[in-house]
């Protein structure tokens, strides 16, 4: 059966979005150490103590943290994207965008892990209860309504020194840097994105939040970013909601998780 033109198109934002956010591999990179003892060794007297691998896992979101959704991993075997070493970005001052949304540090950490946090919905029975006979505007409001879910990934990142801080104040002129968009590539794939907007924060903590616009296959979508620095440790979260997305709704970073992550940090 024939179906229309938007949900082709939706189906081609969807798989650009996912080739540079969702399907990256999250393991880190030679920046980013994932040695026990990596909160160790020389540091300034008096500065941040940087937290170890092993102290970031025990103190980033778990399964049963927030009501209503599922906690797992943000790794994926298939990935092409691995590391940030995998990550090109014309602009050298939007690196910092680019790495939040791919689900990686914004800065030179010394331990990193992450989660992907996903909201838990039934299965919409408008979907389930299609057949060939639907007309057009059933099937895309069945599409729209089940993938009309948001997904998060939130990572922890620890730094030496002031370096948190460095981070976060790497996000924030980024904003400014990149209003105009930047153009992003990894495995391949690259992704255009046209504009960068401040948005509201969570306020917890020392934070930036941002919206960013990209142009994927003649359509456009937004996904947001957010980075809270609490003390030596920088959490970030992108979440990304394609059935929003495709209807045109708006949409934010779920307010749940980034307190469920907070109140293990505070």
């Amino acid at each position: 059966m024939h179906r229309p033109a938007r949900s082709r198109a939706a189906v081609a934002v969807i798989t650009s979005i996912l080739s540079l956010s969702l399907a990256t591999g999250c393991s880190g990179s030679k920046s980013d150490s994932a040695d026990d003892d990596s909160g160790k060794g020389s540091r300034p007297t008096g500065a941040a103590k940087a937290l170890s691998k092993p102290e970031l896992a025990k103190s980033i979101i778990a399964q049963g943290d927030v009501k209503g959704y599922k906690v797992g991993s943000a790794d994926r075997a298939d990935a092409s994207t691995t590391s940030k070493d995998d990550i090109k970005v014309v602009d050298e001052k939007c690196e910092p965008l680019a790495y939040v949304l791919s689900g990686f540090a914004p800065g030179d950490s010394t331990a990193y892990v992450n989660r992907q946090v996903t909201e838990k919905k039934a299965a919409p029975s408008a979907a389930t209860d299609l057949s060939e006979d639907a007309t057009d505007e059933e099937f895309e409001d069945a599409l729209t309504e089940g993938m009309n879910v948001s997904v998060t990934i939130v990572s922890l990142s620890s730094y030496e020194g002031d370096g948190a801080e460095k981070a976060t104040a790497s996000v924030s002129d980024a904003l400014d840097a990149c209003a105009n968009g930047f153009t992003v590539s990894s495995g391949g794939d690259s992704q255009k994105f046209t504009k960068v907007a401040e948005a509201k924060s969570s306020g917890k903590g020392d934070s930036v939040a941002f919206a960013v616009t990209g142009d994927m296959d003649g359509d456009t979508g937004t996904v947001h970013g957010e980075v809270v620095r609490h003390g030596s440790t920088v959490a970030s979260y992108y979440t990304l909601n394609l059935g929003a997305m495709m209807s045109g709704k708006a949409y934010d970073i779920p307010a749940e998780i980034i307190a469920a992550q907070a109140s293990k940090l505070d």
